[in-house]
């Protein structure tokens, strides 16, 4: 008996980090309280991730409406 893998094999689950920067790309970004949700991190974990999207080269920017602070990646830096 032979066994092949099948041809079409499903790609991987996008990383935290990759849904964490989905999240900040909608238009009106995110709350910490969505993306500790969403990750399962502690708010410490997701400013810390927040602060490596910045080394990478993404612009983070917050702004705070109805006192709730909404953060968002505005785009690459330059």
């Amino acid at each position: 008996m032979s066994t092949k893998k099948n041809a079409a094999t499903p790609s991987p689950a996008p990383s935290k980090r990759d849904q964490l920067i989905a999240l900040l790309k909608r238009e009106g970004g995110a709350t910490l309280d969505e993306m500790t949700a969403l990750t399962g991190w502690l708010p410490h974990t997701v400013r810390a991730s927040m602060t490596g999207l910045k080394k990478s080269g993404l612009v983070v920017t917050r702004e705070k409406l109805d006192n709730v602070s909404r953060y968002r990646i505005a785009g690459d830096a330059a």
